[in-house]
């Protein structure tokens, strides 16, 4: 019988899900996901976890939750980082153990680090820990390794191409009209745009209402590095700066009509970066900026309506704007 190992559906699942998945099953093991986010994994993450994590976290360990009883490993990496000289939230360094410490008789966790600041730091040294609690085959293990990054870059090669990251990991088309009269950004974190739940399915909502929608996973990764090394001062956080990027980027697309900017209450990076994009865009281009925050407490219907009325300003505004005369 093969080993199970468990990997939650949230936070960098949706980022990293097919090299993670590529390299167990390399080696023989199965893996095993925790269900779609609903309303009982979410409770069970808040009542666990400590009431100063952000959301996303707090879902995090009632995904956890929900794998429990099902695997033999949970794999639940210390991320540090994954660029060279840039960091990943504190909480992802420390999230093992917050698990660890918040759930009662959680299964081994595979809690391997993954630190790629140094320029001397090697990714293989990272997989070939974690392979060797399953194969004392150093061959096999760098096989697994090799088809894992190839899958990997597969993976984001067809994101690229315009296909969301869910769409690619669920299997399914993100539903609705992709040729509509506007086309707006949606800037945010991978686990919070494309969990159907936490997100109440914005990208559909968008598309149904025939809006075409850019993600920053769609953008150009060296552009998005130029236009944040443009910045007087250097950011640290690689996802912060993955965020300001893009919004830097998408101010130079003509096509913009107007930018969603998704964040969740309590994380510290994203209310420092969502207010330097904010400054940003308000100084260099007049686009419509909306701040969506998200807690354990939102309500679909008050975000249903903030979202219509931030569309139907967009409408109005194209639709009026030129029609108003100079002096008001």
């Amino acid at each position: 019988m093969a080993v199970k190992v468990g990997i939650p559906r949230a936070l960098l699942y949706y980022e990293y899900f097919p090299m993670w998945k590529t390299f167990f099953e390399e080696l023989k093991v199965e893996i095993i996901l925790s269900e779609k986010t609903t309303k009982a994994i979410l409770n069970d993450g808040v009542k666990h976890c400590v009431d100063e994590a952000c959301l996303p976290v707090k879902l995090f360990h009632g995904h956890i939750l929900n794998l429990k009883d099902k695997v033999d490993y949970l794999f639940v990496p210390r991320l540090k980082s994954v660029a060279q000289g840039e960091y990943i939230c504190p909480k992802f360094c420390g999230l093992p153990d917050m698990v660890k410490f918040s759930i009662i008789g959680l299964p081994p966790v595979i809690d391997t680090e993954i630190n790629l600041r140094s320029p001397k730091s090697n990714l293989y040294h990272t997989f070939n820990e974690i392979g060797k609690l399953f194969s004392s085959d150093t061959y096999a293990i760098k096989t697994a390794y090799d088809k894992a990054l190839k899958q990997q870059a597969e993976f984001m090669k067809k994101i690229r191409q315009g296909r969301y990251p869910v769409e690619i990991l669920e299997n399914k088309k993100v539903s609705g009209n992709t040729e509509g009269d506007l086309c707006i950004a949606l800037i945010g974190h991978v686990y919070n745009i494309y969990d159907q739940y936490i997100s109440m399915d914005i990208l559909s909502k968008l598309h149904q209402q025939g809006i075409r929608v850019i993600t920053p996973e769609l953008l150009d990764d060296d552009i998005i590095q130029y236009k944040a090394d443009l910045l007087p001062k250097k950011m640290f956080w690689s996802f912060g700066k993955r965020l300001l990027g893009s919004a830097l980027h998408l101010l130079d697309m003509d096509r913009i009509d107007g930018i969603i900017y998704m964040m969740s209450f309590g994380c510290g990076i994203d209310a420092f970066v969502s207010d330097l994009c904010e400054r940003k865009i308000r100084r260099k281009k007049n686009i419509p900026f909306f701040l969506l925050t998200l807690d354990e407490h939102s309500g679909e219907a008050g975000v249903n309506t903030r979202l219509e009325a931030f569309i139907d300003m967009i409408r109005w505004r194209k639709r009026n704007e030129g029609n108003i005369s100079a002096h008001g």
